[in-house]
């Protein structure tokens, strides 16, 4: 039973276009949901189970009150959307809003991380602390992001789907040429089987052999 209904409310989820990330942690909560209350079919629960699973993560769980709005969202989507079952007003346990201190690295310890890294590893951990940028930000850099020449960096999409300019460090000027350099090799290899590096679709569309030029590469 749970293994065709995931699936559909999977399906469901993409016709709609939400992205995979949303997708993964909706089905984990879903199927978190029916495993609290012991693999009974959504369609024979409601309000009551709802309200008690969502009590339960604060109450026992301990989660905190980002974590059970992702819950929320996913039980929201499951009745209002796709079973068509609208819940109403819940009257379960909020998550206590939690304060942590974030751990920060010494320089010191910075600099022991670096010495045991080289090649992209190198580059990406120092992107990451001296740059400020995220993981999936970090990844996705092109060589038209990069200027050099001025020591910055622009992050397309980043949090809010917002551009934003960071400062590279000069150490990295090296290893971000070579870095591009290699990128030219492999975009070389990649034309002559007609095929390059992902574009934005509108682009792609509009300027189908724009993934030829070495600006659109990721490094």
């Amino acid at each position: 039973m749970a293994s065709k209904f995931i699936e559909e409310i999977r399906r469901h989820m993409r016709m709609r276009g939400y992205s995979l990330k949303t997708e993964k942690a909706y089905i984990y909560w879903i199927k978190y949901f029916i495993r609290f209350n012991k693999l009974k079919h959504p369609q024979d629960m409601g309000t009551t189970e709802v309200t008690a699973y969502l009590s339960y993560l604060a109450n026992e769980q301990h989660v905190a009150i980002n974590t059970q709005k992702v819950a929320l969202n996913a039980i929201a989507f499951l009745y209002n959307q796709f079973l068509q079952r609208p819940l109403g007003d819940l009257g379960f346990t909020y998550a206590k809003k939690q304060r942590k201190v974030p751990s920060v690295l010494t320089p010191n310890e910075v600099q022991l991380i670096l010495s045991h890294l080289s090649g992209v590893n190198h580059i990406i951990f120092s992107l990451l602390y001296g740059s400020g940028l995220r993981v999936n930000e970090c990844l996705r850099i092109r060589v038209q992001d990069l200027d050099l020449q001025n020591l910055s960096l622009t992050v397309r999409d980043g949090k809010g789907k917002k551009d934003r300019v960071t400062l590279l460090s000069p150490t990295l000027i090296g290893s971000l040429q070579l870095q591009i350099q290699k990128a030219s090799k492999i975009q070389e290899e990649d034309i002559k089987q007609g095929i390059g590096p992902s574009l934005p679709h509108a682009l792609g569309k509009k300027y189908p052999n724009a993934f030829k030029q070495i600006a659109w590469m990721f490094i």
